[in-house]
């Protein structure tokens, strides 16, 4: 099953086109990392797959072919952005009571569990916590809602080394845990380069790279970073025949 298959997708603001001709399919099971430079496309990209936004032109589904932004795909879909929407003022028990409401499939104690185990208080108020704590509530309050497919845009980019390899640590364990599917974007290479398996390099907008880490090892014969580096620097579609975008 494919978690999120675009069709000669595309989103223009104004005149400008912020993704065009975007054709992909990303397989479920992976951990998905989404590669590019400031103005790629990423956060396009991920926006239309969740249903914050339409697209211009093409189209895109997810979870095995459900409309992205149909009532099914907002109820199997946890989306993480980089300023997560947390309420500064309320203690982090409310934030969850807030979550709760808003969402029609809640696990409580999944939510409860993971606090404890991290240390969060449930009476502190989120806007003392620190940076790392923060991005673990948002990843809680996504993990809470028991998704399919859990959406990551650019969750390391205020973390410090240390909570960036905490979160890390916390995907992959409820990627293997709770069998769900990743797709995360970021611009940390050597995060990504430990816990992906599946590797998309976006630039201008345009897929130039997909393909599953062990194969994309296999045929370029470098390591994950080099690869994306390479791509991203010459910005040249790739021959190899593990791609599966154009």
């Amino acid at each position: 099953m494919n978690v999120i298959e675009s069709t000669a997708l595309g989103k223009r603001y104004r005149r400008k086109w912020a993704l065009r001709d975007c054709t992909l399919d990303i397989p479920g099971g992976h951990i998905v990392a989404l590669v590019g430079p400031n103005g790629a496309g990423k956060t396009t990209l991920l926006t239309m797959a969740v249903g914050l936004t339409k697209p211009t032109e093409g189209g895109v589904t997810v979870l095995g072919g459900v409309p992205a932004g149909s009532p099914d795909a907002l109820e199997g879909i946890a989306f993480v952005a980089q300023d997560a929407p947390l309420y500064r003022n309320l203690p982090v028990a409310d934030m969850l009571r807030v979550a709760r409401c808003l969402n029609r499939c809640w696990d409580q104690r999944r939510a409860d569990d993971r606090l404890e185990r991290l240390g969060i208080p449930p009476r502190q108020k989120v806007g003392e916590l620190s940076g790392g704590q923060k991005a673990q509530l948002a990843l809680t309050i996504a993990l809470a809602r028991r998704p399919g497919l859990l959406v990551l845009d650019e969750p390391l980019a205020a973390l410090d080394p240390v909570a960036r390899d905490d979160f890390m640590t916390s995907v992959v364990e409820a990627a293997r845990e709770d069998d769900i599917s990743v797709v995360l974007s970021s611009h940390v290479l050597a995060e990504l380069e430990r816990v992906a398996t599946y590797l998309i390099v976006l630039v201008r907008g345009q897929v130039q790279v997909a393909g599953s880490v062990k194969d994309l090892l296999a045929s370029h014969g470098a390591g994950l970073e080099e690869i994306a580096l390479r791509h991203l620097r010459a910005g040249v579609p790739t021959t190899s025949g593990t791609d599966t975008a154009r």
